[in-house]
């Protein structure tokens, strides 16, 4: 049986820019172990728990962004799957914009450090290619929607 996390992609829009790509930033955190790889916030889903509960709580424990700071996009979930250590993984990612640009971000344990970054600078942090696909299908997603508008 394949382990399952959940999680956001967590992004901003930057008050004063041109309209997308300029004004959109991701959230990554740099986790403390390992390879001290850049991610998403997420999270392994715990008995009982759906899973966007599992992206909320995921979310709030390792970057201190609780559903208060969160607009969830709930037309957007991608799913990535990879093995760890020989075994399968998934993890659903949600969008999820900060409502207030401002707000803080505070790191658990999990992680030594934060960036937000812009698409090319996400990916380049990501490393993984399907990381950076889900990234990009991101990027498209919100412009669609905002040409939509």
């Amino acid at each position: 049986m394949a382990l399952r996390a959940c999680g956001f992609i967590v992004f901003r829009r930057l008050v004063g820019t041109k309209p997308p790509p300029g004004s959109i930033e991701y959230l990554l955190l740099q986790t403390s172990y390992g390879e001290h790889h850049w991610t998403p916030p997420k999270g392994h889903v715990d008995p009982g728990e759906d899973d966007l509960t599992t992206a909320l709580r995921e979310t709030k424990e390792e970057a201190g962004l609780g559903v208060e700071h969160l607009q969830v996009i709930e037309d957007f979930v991608q799913e990535l799957r990879y093995e760890v250590r020989g075994r399968p993984k998934e993890v659903l990612y949600w969008l999820a914009e900060l409502r207030d640009p401002g707000t803080a971000v505070t790191l658990s344990d999990e992680h030594q450090d934060f960036r937000w970054a812009k698409l090319e600078e996400a990916c380049t942090l990501a490393r993984y290619k399907d990381l950076q696909d889900m990234l990009r299908a991101a990027q498209k997603h919100l412009e669609a929607q905002q040409q939509n508008q």
